[in-house]
C-alpha cells in the first residue's frame, strides 16, 4: 500500500479546515440571550406565519417546520402562543388550554431551535374572544350589544375591551409567556374594540357592556354610550375619542411590561402608538373590482404616516374566512410581495397551519422564489426615500365603502400614469406637518372631518407653495375651509350625476380631450357655488331628454361648474365636488382619468418629469433613493444611490390573475441628480448601458418579466 504524502495531508487539513470555515461563515448567526439590539430596525424581516388550527398542535413537528422555514428564506417565525387558547402549559385558571396539545415543550422546542438557526420567533396573542368555559365563569367580561346580543363564534364569545380579561388577566397571559420562553416579539391579533363579527360578515353595534359605561361616564363626565355610529353626532365624536384614549392607554400599559422584560422584544400589531412593527394585510377582495396594488396602498401609506415605524404588510393566503384553506392565485401573491420590497416592508405571508400538509400549495414556489430574491439582494431592500413631490392623503389606513372607491380611482390614475406619489393617512397630516409642506401638490379624495390642526397645515401648506386637489365632498364639514381655500359654497353636494354631462371646453386646460366635446356622468355630482373663485372649468349639461333615439337631446348648460380654482399668492388649489376616483375605479373610462391628468399638468406640470417612459399602464413603476441596508452601516449616512422597482401587472384582467407578458425595450428617462458609476438589472445582474446628460438618466431594458429592480448605483 503506497503512503499518503505528508504534504498532501498538510494541504488536504488545510483544506478542510478553510472548506468548513467558510460553511460556518455562510450558516446564520444563532441568537442569543445576550443579543441586545432592537433586530426589527434592520427592516429585512422574511415572515411566515403558520396561525394553526387547535388540532395542529397535536401534529406540528418542530424540526419539519424549522426545515420548512429555511427552504422558504424566512428570517421570522410568527406561531400561536396564547390568548384565545394557549399552546403551551398554562397555569393560569382563566387561560384556556388547546386540548390538542400533547407535547408540552412544542414551542420552546420551536424557539430554541429557530434561534440555533438565527431565526427569530414572534408569538401571536388573540385576546378578542374567550372560551364558552370562560364566558359562563364571568360573563361580564365580554360584548353586549345595544339589543342585549352576544357575540359568539361556536365556543368562542366576543370580550370587551373594558373588562377585567383584557384590563387585567391578558397582561398576566403575555407575562406568562415571556417569561417561559425567550421569544423576540409578540403580535397581537384583532386589537380593539369588536362591532362586527367578521366570520360571518355580521355588524352587531356599539358594546353596551357595563364597565364600558362606566368607563365611558368617567371619561365624558356623565355621559352615557351611544348606539349608534354617526359621524354627525357629538355624542359618538365624543366616543371615538374615548375609543382613541382606551386603546392607547392600553397600549401604554403593554409597552411599559414588555420593554421591563426586554427592550429587545419587538412589539408588532394594526396600530401605531406604542408599537415597533405595524402590520398590515394585503386580503383578497369580496366584491369587483379586485385592487393590484393592495400592498403598495398599505405599505405606501403605513411608511410615509408612521416613518419611525418598521412595516410588514402580510399575504393573507385565504380567499375569505368562509374559505381559509383556498389560497388566492400565485400571480396575485407574487405581485403583493415585490410590491412590498418595493415600497419599504419585508416580506410577510400568513397561512392556516404548518406548512406540511397544507391544502393548497400552488403559492409556495412564489413564496420560496421571491424570499430568496430578498434574501439574496437583502442590501438594497429596506433603507428608502421617497422621491414624490405628489401626496395623496388617505381616508385612514383600512378605508371602505364608496370614500374607499373614490380614494383608489385616483390611486389608480396616478399609477398607470408612472407619477410618482406618497400616500399619507388624514389622521396624521397634522402629526407630519413639516412633510407634508414640502410636497408640491395634495390630492385630497373625498377628504372629511378632519381636525383644526390638520385644516391649519393645509392651509400653512398651500401659504408656503403647495398646491391642492380636492374631490368628491372632501371638506363639506368645514364650509369655512371650502371658502378660505377653493372659494366655494355648498349648494348641493349630493346630487346624482346619472345622465349629465361635462364640458371639458377650455381646451388650453384640458388638452387630451381634442376629440370629446361632452363626457358621461355617473355617481355624486356636487353642485357648488364658485362665485369666489377665479376660475371655472367643466360647465354641467343638465340630464336632457331620456327616451328613444328620436326625442334624445336637450343637454343644455346649467349654470353650474365641476370645477373650481382659486390662486393664491404661491399656489393654486381646484375642488372638484365630483365621484371622479370613484367613476373611474368602478368603470375605468380613460375620459375621468384624463380630467384628472389635465388639472394636474395645469396646477403642477413638473409631476411628470421625474419619471418619463413608455412603459404599458399595467407596468408598476416605484422610484427610491436607498441606501445600502448593511448591519455594518449604522449611521443616517447619504444615499448610494436609486433603485427603480418594475412590477408587472399585465396578467391581471380585473377578475382573473394571469402570468405577465413579457415586455421588451422599454425606454426610461429618469431625474437624477448624480451621475451613476453603474446602472444594472437586480433580475439578471447585468448591466444595462445608459446615458446621462443635463441632470436625467436614459436607458432602455430590453426585457421585463414578472419583475426587476433596475439598481442605479453613485
Amino acid at each position: 500500500m503506497r503512503s499518503f504524502p505528508f504534504r498532501y495531508l498538510i494541504c488536504f487539513l488545510l483544506s478542510s479546515g478553510w472548506c468548513f470555515a467558510q460553511k460556518k461563515a455562510n450558516q446564520p448567526k444563532p441568537i442569543l440571550q445576550t443579543d441586545t439590539t432592537s433586530w426589527w430596525k434592520q427592516n429585512n424581516l422574511r415572515v411566515i406565519q403558520t396561525n394553526l388550527p387547535a388540532y395542529e398542535a397535536a401534529t406540528l413537528n418542530p424540526d419539519s417546520l424549522l426545515k420548512d422555514l429555511e427552504d422558504f428564506s424566512a428570517n421570522t417565525l410568527l406561531i400561536n402562543a396564547g390568548g384565545i387558547m394557549a399552546f403551551y402549559p398554562s397555569e393560569l385558571d382563566f387561560h384556556y388550554r388547546n386540548p390538542f396539545l400533547k407535547d408540552n415543550n412544542m414551542l420552546s422546542d420551536i424557539v430554541r431551535k429557530c434561534h440555533e438557526k438565527g431565526i427569530r420567533v414572534i408569538v401571536r396573542f388573540d385576546f378578542s374572544r374567550v372560551q364558552e368555559s370562560i364566558f359562563k365563569a364571568h360573563p361580564d367580561w365580554c360584548y353586549v350589544s345595544p339589543k342585549g346580543e352576544r357575540i359568539i363564534n361556536t365556543d368562542m364569545y366576543v370580550v370587551s375591551i373594558n373588562a377585567p380579561y383584557v384590563q387585567d388577566k391578558a397582561f398576566k397571559i403575555i407575562e406568562e409567556v415571556i417569561d417561559k420562553f425567550p421569544v423576540d416579539g409578540i403580535f397581537l391579533n384583532m386589537p380593539g374594540y369588536q362591532v362586527n363579527n367578521p366570520y360571518e360578515g355580521k355588524y352587531h353595534g356599539i358594546d353596551q357592556n357595563e364597565y364600558d359605561k362606566k368607563r365611558f361616564a368617567e371619561y365624558s363626565k356623565g355621559l352615557s354610550l351611544p348606539t349608534e355610529e354617526n359621524k354627525a353626532d357629538p355624542l359618538f365624536q365624543k366616543y371615538l375619542e374615548f375609543k382613541k384614549f382606551t386603546i392607547e392607554d392600553w397600549s401604554h400599559r403593554l409597552h411599559t411590561l414588555i420593554k421591563s422584560k426586554s427592550d429587545k422584544i419587538a412589539i408588532c400589531t394594526y396600530m401605531d402608538k406604542y408599537v415597533d412593527i405595524i402590520r398590515h394585510e394585503s386580503q383578497s377582495s369580496t366584491v369587483l373590482p379586485y385592487w393590484p396594488y393592495t400592498a403598495s396602498d398599505n405599505v405606501g401609506n403605513a411608511v410615509s404616516s408612521y416613518p419611525n415605524h418598521v412595516i410588514s404588510n402580510a399575504s393573507i393566503q385565504q380567499i375569505s374566512f368562509q374559505s381559509r384553506y383556498n389560497a388566492v392565485e400565485p400571480e396575485e401573491v407574487r405581485i403583493r410581495l415585490y410590491e412590498n420590497i418595493a415600497n419599504g416592508s419585508g416580506l410577510d405571508m400568513s397561512m392556516m397551519g404548518d406548512l406540511r400538509g397544507y391544502e393548497d400549495e400552488r403559492n409556495y414556489d412564489v413564496f420560496k422564489n421571491v424570499y430568496a430574491h430578498h434574501k439574496k439582494h437583502e442590501q438594497y431592500f429596506g433603507k428608502y426615500k421617497s422621491v414624490a413631490k405628489i401626496a395623496v392623503i388617505a381616508p385612514g389606513s383600512w378605508p371602505s365603502g364608496p370614500t374607499m372607491q373614490e380614494y383608489r380611482g385616483i390611486l389608480l390614475m396616478l399609477k398607470e400614469a408612472h407619477i410618482p406619489f406618497d400616500i399619507i393617512e388624514d389622521a396624521q397630516i397634522s402629526n407630519l406637518s413639516s412633510t407634508v409642506k414640502n410636497y408640491k401638490l395634495l390630492i385630497l379624495p373625498d377628504i372629511t372631518y378632519l381636525s383644526k390642526s390638520s385644516l391649519q397645515t393645509l392651509k400653512e401648506a398651500s401659504e408656503n407653495g403647495t398646491n391642492l386637489i380636492a374631490t368628491n365632498k372632501a371638506f363639506f364639514d368645514s364650509p369655512e375651509t371650502l371658502i378660505n381655500l377653493f372659494g366655494a359654497k355648498i349648494v348641493n353636494n349630493d346630487n346624482d350625476g346619472s345622465g349629465n354631462y361635462l364640458q371639458p371646453d377650455n381646451k388650453s386646460v384640458f388638452k387630451r380631450f381634442d376629440k370629446q366635446k361632452m363626457l358621461f356622468w355617473k355617481f355624486n355630482l356636487g353642485l357648488y357655488d364658485f362665485k369666489a373663485a377665479d376660475q371655472t372649468f367643466l360647465p354641467i349639461l343638465s340630464k336632457g331628454r331620456p327616451g328613444p333615439p328620436e326625442i334624445i337631446g336637450g343637454h343644455d348648460p346649467t349654470g353650474s361648474f365641476a370645477m373650481g380654482l382659486k390662486s393664491h399668492a404661491k399656489s393654486k388649489a381646484a375642488l372638484l365636488p365630483v365621484n371622479i376616483g370613484r367613476l373611474y375605479y368602478m368603470h375605468g373610462y380613460e375620459e375621468h382619468k384624463n380630467i384628472l391628468l389635465d388639472v394636474i399638468d395645469y396646477i403642477y406640470p413638473e409631476a411628470t418629469e421625474i419619471i418619463q417612459t413608455d412603459a404599458p399602464a399595467r407596468i408598476e413603476v416605484i422610484l427610491q433613493k436607498y441606501k445600502k441596508n448593511l448591519p455594518e452601516i449604522k449611521s443616517a449616512a447619504d444615499a448610494n444611490g436609486m433603485i427603480l422597482h418594475l412590477i408587472n401587472l399585465t396578467g391581471f384582467s380585473g377578475n382573473t390573475y394571469f402570468p405577465p407578458l413579457p415586455v421588451s425595450r422599454i425606454k426610461f428617462k429618469v431625474k437624477s441628480d448624480f451621475k451613476p458609476s453603474k446602472v444594472f438589472s437586480m433580475t439578471s445582474g447585468r448591466a444595462i448601458p445608459f446615458t446621462w446628460k443635463a441632470g436625467y438618466l436614459e436607458f432602455k431594458l430590453e426585457k421585463l418579466e414578472a419583475f426587476d429592480g433596475i439598481v442605479m448605483d453613485k
